[in-house]
């Protein structure tokens, strides 16, 4: 009997567990993906890390098209679709597959809040992504539009990307005024996927390890009942584990 099509209104049926953490940027959701890896490593489970618009297949592409300005609000759509179609199928299906935990800084639902902010239909949006598979925790790191632009204003970089700040929207010639406008409407489309997708928010203007800490309480939760041993969905596996220098676990 063939397997049934991915979805992602399903809960997938992999022995791993995928969770994906989503918000503005300079919401602090990297800081603290990468602080529950290191959490989740220490307590002896194999972990794999993914992050949105990392794929080979199409990086160069969407560089040089950031670069020349000539991406469309379409064409946007289709390459970071491309790019999560390649990382599903090779990056995150395999581990899962393998009873790891695969934490993934950004998901679908950062296409489905940035899409719509350019004037991509929202419905036609969802039915692209819709070979997705539904993470097993999905965490919205929620922070005001002002402490955002001053948490990335006042780190390394400086200033902002032109894409970032939704500079090709024409919202303002401002660089920083154009970034307030375009991340606040994205705020405001997250605010309907939470809903939609029963996302947990997270009050992310809260010390790093109060934020932590409720992560880490929100994980332990979901993997009470998990068991990190190898699934018997594919002859990939074997490969898979030797490609990542990990043994399997028995």
């Amino acid at each position: 009997m063939s397997q049934p099509p991915l979805t992602l209104n399903q809960p997938h049926q992999f022995p791993g567990k995928l969770i994906i953490v989503e918000g503005i940027d300079g919401s602090g959701k990297s800081t603290q993906l990468l602080l529950l890896q290191k959490w989740l490593v220490s307590k002896g489970f194999n972990v794999f890390f993914t992050e949105w618009n990392s794929s080979e297949l199409v990086r160069e592409t969407t560089r040089r098209g950031k670069k020349s300005k000539a991406l469309t609000p379409t064409t946007f759509s289709l390459l970071h679709a491309t790019d999560f179609a390649n990382r599903l199928y090779h990056d995150i299906l395999p581990p899962l597959k393998a009873g790891m935990i695969v934490l993934a800084d950004r998901y679908v639902y950062t296409a489905f809040a940035r899409d719509a902010v350019r004037g991509v239909s929202p419905a036609w949006v969802r039915k692209l992504y819709n070979f997705a598979i539904r993470p097993d925790l999905a965490f919205y790191f929620k922070v005001p539009i002002e402490v955002a632009i001053s948490r990335l204003l006042g780190g390394m970089r400086g200033q902002f990307k032109y894409y970032e700040a939704g500079m090709d929207m024409g919202l303002s010639q401002d660089l920083t005024e154009s970034f307030r406008i375009f991340q606040s409407r994205i705020l405001t489309e997250y605010d309907k996927i939470v809903s939609e997708y029963e996302m947990i928010t997270v009050d992310a203007t809260q010390e790093i390890e109060e934020q932590q800490n409720e992560m880490r309480q929100r994980v332990s939760q979901a993997l009470e009942q998990y068991k990190p041993k190898r699934g018997t969905h594919g002859r990939r596996e074997t490969v898979f584990w030797r490609r990542f220098g990990l043994s399997k676990p028995e």
